[in-house]
């Protein structure tokens, strides 16, 4: 092989790898452009999926604290009925205190319906049924029309078991937060 042929051999194979090696180059970083890209978008959904678990925590303690307060004031307005029916004191503002307090409770426990796990639905469902079955008793007492065996005594026992029911209502809700082992 002659000098000019092996110059233009050893040429050829220079470019050869000059052009290869930008290409590869250009290659590698496309590819580490694509994994980082692959990467960013892993991490937007990590963190997309993150805000939306932490807006529905959110939603549900709101939901929770609303729930639990107007079962609350349902129960101190069901007691300020059975201590004014116990003293025959009732008075047309006792009565629509308590339907306003019912009427609360009742928009909150719907609302939860919509939206609580079915453990906290359970306890929330027992606490308005107990709720419920005591405001009847206390409406037919004030109206002078008790069913048999419904009396002040009967009501101021469920009255009690409210607090239980309540209790055992707010940590359900809570365990579903996180808070309460």
């Amino acid at each position: 092989m002659s000098s000019s042929t092996s110059a233009l051999v050893i040429a050829l194979v220079g470019i050869a790898g000059t052009l290869a090696s930008a290409l590869l180059t250009q290659r590698s970083a496309n590819n580490s452009k694509i994994r980082e890209l692959e990467r960013a978008d892993r991490q937007r959904a990590e963190d997309r999926a993150y805000q939306a678990e932490q807006a529905a925590i959110e939603a549900r303690r709101t939901c929770y604290v609303a729930l639990n307060i107007a079962a609350r004031l349902y129960q101190t307005a069901l007691t300020n009925f059975l201590v004014a029916i116990r003293a025959g004191t009732v008075t047309d503002e006792i009565r629509t205190d308590v339907d306003d307090m019912r009427r609360d409770h009742r928009a909150r426990h719907a609302e939860a319906q919509m939206l609580v796990p079915d453990a906290v639905l359970t306890a929330a469902g027992a606490v308005n049924s107990h709720l419920s079955n005591l405001y009847g008793i206390l409406r037919r007492l004030d109206l002078g029309e008790p069913e048999p065996g419904e009396t002040i005594e009967v009501a101021a026992v469920m009255r009690v078991e409210t607090w239980d029911l309540l209790s055992a209502m707010r940590t359900v809700m809570r365990h579903d937060l996180g808070i309460a082992p």
